[in-house]
This record gives C-alpha cells, sequence and structure tokens, in this order.
C-alpha cells in the first residue's frame, strides 16, 4: 500500500513540475482551446498550461478523500481503500498522458489538431479504455459500500446481489473497454466521441436492467 501510494503522489505533482520545468521554454503565447473543428479559436498566455497541473492536484486529493471516506464509513473499507487508490492511479496517469499532450501542442504552436498524428479524442478514450479494463479487473475485489462500484438499487439489495452485480460490472467494463480502443484506433475527432458515448450509454443500459435482474432472482 505505501508503494502505491507514493506513486500516486509522484503521479499527482508530476504534471506541475514538467510544466515548470517547462515552462521557461514555451511561446509567450500558446493555442488555450480548440473548436470542434480542431482549429484553435482562442490564443493564450503560456501560463495558462499550469491549470492542467493544479486540476490534477484537485482530482489527486479528491480521490484520496473518497479513498479515506471508504475506509471511514465502511466496514471493509481497507479493501474498498485500496482500489479506489489504484483507480485513482489509473486517472492520474490520464492526466500526465494529456498534460504532455497540452505542453506539446503548445510548445509547437499547433494550430490544427487535424494534423497532428495522434487526435486528441484518441488519446483520451484510449486511455480510458484501457483504465476501463484495469478497472473492470478490481471490480469484483470490492465489498459493498457506498461510495465506488456498480451502484444501483438492486446491486445494494443484498451482499449476494453485490457480488455479482461487480461481476457484471466487471465484464461489462472490460468488455467495454476493449471495443472502445478498438474505436480509437478506427476513428478521430467527432466520430470517436459520438461512438464512445454511444458505447457508454449501451452499457449504462445493460448494467442498470442486469442489476436489476439478478436482484429480482436473489
Amino acid at each position: 500500500m505505501k508503494t502505491k501510494k507514493t506513486g500516486y503522489y509522484i503521479l499527482m505533482y508530476l504534471p506541475l513540475v514538467v510544466t515548470l520545468i517547462a515552462l521557461p521554454y514555451l511561446p509567450e503565447k500558446i493555442p488555450a482551446h480548440y473548436g470542434f473543428d480542431n482549429k484553435v479559436d482562442r490564443w493564450g498566455s503560456k501560463y495558462e498550461t499550469l491549470l492542467f497541473p493544479v486540476i490534477s492536484l484537485l482530482m489527486g486529493y479528491f480521490l484520496l478523500g473518497m479513498a479515506k471516506l471508504a475506509a471511514k464509513k465502511e466496514e471493509h473499507g481497507e479493501n474498498n481503500k485500496n482500489v479506489t487508490i489504484i483507480v485513482g492511479i489509473l486517472v492520474l496517469i490520464l492526466f500526465n498522458a494529456l498534460n504532455v499532450y497540452s505542453l506539446y501542442t503548445s510548445f509547437n504552436k499547433v494550430e490544427n489538431l487535424s494534423f497532428v498524428s495522434l487526435d486528441i479524442s484518441q488519446l483520451v478514450f484510449g486511455i480510458i479504455g484501457i483504465l476501463m479494463i484495469v478497472t473492470g479487473n478490481i471490480m469484483p475485489k470490492l465489498r459493498m459500500n457506498s461510495t465506488i462500484g456498480l451502484r444501483t438499487h438492486w446491486s445494494m439489495k443484498n451482499e449476494v446481489t453485490w457480488k455479482k452485480s461487480q461481476h457484471i460490472g466487471g465484464i461489462s467494463f472490460i468488455i467495454g473497454g476493449i471495443i472502445i480502443i478498438g474505436i480509437c484506433t478506427a476513428m478521430k475527432g467527432t466520430p470517436c466521441l459520438l461512438s464512445v458515448l454511444g458505447v457508454w450509454a449501451i452499457l449504462i443500459v445493460i448494467d442498470v436492467f442486469l442489476t436489476y435482474r439478478v436482484a429480482k432472482m436473489n
């Protein structure tokens, strides 16, 4: 657990350290926002690159708070705390990747993301797909709690429905993650975004329905 927390804090502060090192070498004016056409629609100061590291820190501490809440309020809090920390590490890896991408586009003053070999949608959803696969593998280890997991009115009925629901959620996350990674290799931009949103919508409906069926049978 100590090793996980050390890695967690490193990932949480790494975007800030990397950005502070890169800051003197960035142009004074950088692409601050891109429109749906992947073209710059606002330029800003290079100091705006510090916003992402700040958001990463806030997200990191928020997830730590969630982990502590799981440990304090749940009977088996330590198990859920460990799972929350692992999920937090995965989320922070995503934030680190996005920070590097942001610094790359800022340093090169990229005006059109369509000309970048790796589209931002592909990067974000590709990493999320991997995150979903890893999360799907650890979901069955979750014990009943009011903070994390596949939580519906029916999955919280009792321990049996909870365990079965987490197995369902785990399989759903793994399959969904694989599909999303496939989408990211085949599509870019808006088609990629809409396809991923469609996959998530389908998974939500299926998961909720299956937890309902599990509760009815137990």
